[in-house]
């Protein structure tokens, strides 16, 4: 402990022995590093906090979830900084004041880019940091500057989250529509090549799945008339034997006999064409046949008019079988077309097999461009609709928690701080070499420390003795070494003064 002592007594004397040295060399640094600080310029922050609403309930109804809007405000934050918004920045500030090439308006946009901060806090809250610290610039300039900066990136966000977005949202629109139009006119094309080719080959219309069906159906038919055709042709069979038996008049006395039965069916035939039927009308034709039938008759009798009277059921049958003879023809009309259709489709199937395919590839053609134009309807009517509640409900909703204020006081540097650490730098600088001095010297401050180092006994040490004179030198010397530290503080404190009246006069 008592080396330990004497140590600390040697070290003070060795810088008390060179204090002028020492307080040179504190004050040179002092001097260069207060210089150097106060060449650093004030840098002044301004804060802004935006908060993102997230939730709409609309919004959701048509497809824009939470997830997809959080996508979007991470999109622009992380987009916020980008060059085009920083040169935005640039050109609407004080900073393109001096920006002259591009090179400069690079140089600027980097600087701007290390100046401007944007923090998530939560999943709702950004918070935008601005600075400034421009040398050309006094502090109250950079504060404004640094608040602008701050309201300048406010716009931006809301430019991209609501103008950005309604942009985007009519350019695709514009797009859709472009898209419409053409597909439109596309479909007008093929829907007028369908039509040509449809005039052109009937047979062929909708490609040659459309012909097999057509001959599938035509087959189908054909057999179902030729099944209703035997029918009828077995009930006509059998109701002609049923008229080969049965008596054409019956025997009654006092009966008008043939002649009477061919003016009844004469009579009968005019009141049909009294009331206006047609010559091809079913009961005309049959009536004209019964009064053939009994012309016939009385020709066959020569004459000789038989008395009796005309049989009911006879006429009846006579009748049913002309309409069942009608029915036959009519069903060999139509199972004899049907054949022919099937013939010709059969016929333009095999002669054509190109015109088929063709008539298949118009049909798919124009199918798949009615689809996308459905398709592209839809998505233009879904968008729009989407961009309307965007722009009306606002489905990404947000708000200025804190607005950018001019900073008060400068963010950076603390000059107080290094104000302080420059002193304690000097005078620990000045301290330091001095003591480092004396270790290169060969005296010695203590007799123990001689002692030691002779490895001889120290009988003595000799006090230094001053005149009168000499007394008063060094009382005057010491007298200019407390001015030269006191000076060194008074320094430091009127720093510290000046530096607190410029905060003041920001403010």
């Amino acid at each position: 402990m008592n080396q330990l002592l004497e140590e600390l007594r040697a070290g003070i004397w060795a810088v008390w022995n060179r204090r002028w040295l020492a307080l040179g060399i504190a004050w040179g640094i002092c001097l260069l590093g207060w210089l150097a600080v106060a060449m650093i310029p004030n840098r002044y922050e301004s804060e802004t906090r935006l908060f993102v609403q997230l939730d709409d309930v609309l919004a959701e109804q048509i497809g824009i979830g939470a997830a997809s809007r959080a996508r979007d405000i991470d999109r622009i934050r992380q987009t916020l900084i980008s060059s085009v918004n920083l040169e935005k920045v640039v050109n609407t500030t004080r900073i393109g004041d001096g920006v002259n090439s591009p090179t400069e308006l690079e140089a600027a946009i980097a600087q701007l880019t290390r100046d401007i901060e944007v923090v998530s806090e939560g999943e709702n809250v950004f918070e935008i940091t601005a600075s400034s610290g421009r040398r050309d610039l006094s502090d109250a300039e950079n504060a404004e500057l640094a608040q602008t900066i701050a309201q300048r990136m406010i716009d931006i966000f809301r430019e991209e989250n609501l103008g950005g977005a309604r942009g985007d949202m009519e350019e695709s629109i514009e797009f859709l529509n472009q898209q419409l139009a053409q597909r439109e006119e596309q479909l007008a094309e093929a829907e007028q090549r369908r039509l040509s080719f449809e005039a052109a080959n009937p047979e062929l219309v909708g490609g040659a799945q459309a012909i097999a069906t057509q001959l599938s159906q035509a087959r189908s038919e054909l057999r179902s008339v030729e099944a209703d055709l035997a029918a009828a042709q077995s009930a006509l069979a059998g109701l002609q034997g049923q008229l080969a038996s049965t008596p054409r008049t019956l025997v009654t006395p006092g009966g008008g006999g043939s002649r009477a039965s061919l003016a009844q069916a004469e009579a009968n035939l005019a009141s049909l064409r009294a009331r206006g039927l047609t010559p091809e009308h079913p009961d005309i034709v049959a009536a004209q046949r019964t009064v053939a039938a009994l012309r016939e008759q009385v020709a066959a009798a020569g004459g000789q008019d038989v008395g009796g009277t005309p049989n009911p059921a006879y006429t009846s049958l006579q009748s049913m079988l002309l309409e069942r003879q009608s029915n036959v023809q009519s069903l060999q009309s139509r199972a004899a077309a049907l054949g022919a259709e099937i013939a010709s489709i059969t016929a333009s199937q095999a002669r054509e097999p190109g015109a088929a395919a063709e008539a298949t590839r118009i049909s798919r053609d124009y199918d798949v461009l009615r689809q996308q134009y459905d398709q592209l309807l839809q998505d233009r009517e879904e968008l729009r609709l989407r961009g309307q509640v965007e722009n009306e409900r606002s489905a990404v909703q947000f708000e200025v928690v804190d607005p950018p204020t001019t900073p008060r006081s400068p963010a950076a540097p603390n000059r107080p701080l290094l104000l302080a650490a420059v002193l304690v730098l000097g005078l620990g600088a000045g301290g330091g070499t001095a003591f480092a001095l004396s270790k290169l010297g060969s005296t010695f401050a203590t007799a123990s420390q001689l002692e030691r180092n002779l490895g001889l006994p120290v009988i003595g040490t000799i006090s230094h003795t001053f005149t009168e004179a000499g007394r008063e030198l060094r009382a005057k010397r010491l007298k200019y070494f407390a001015a030269g530290v006191g000076g060194l503080g008074v320094l430091f404190v009127v720093l510290i003064a000046v530096e607190l009246i410029q905060r003041t006069s920001v403010a």
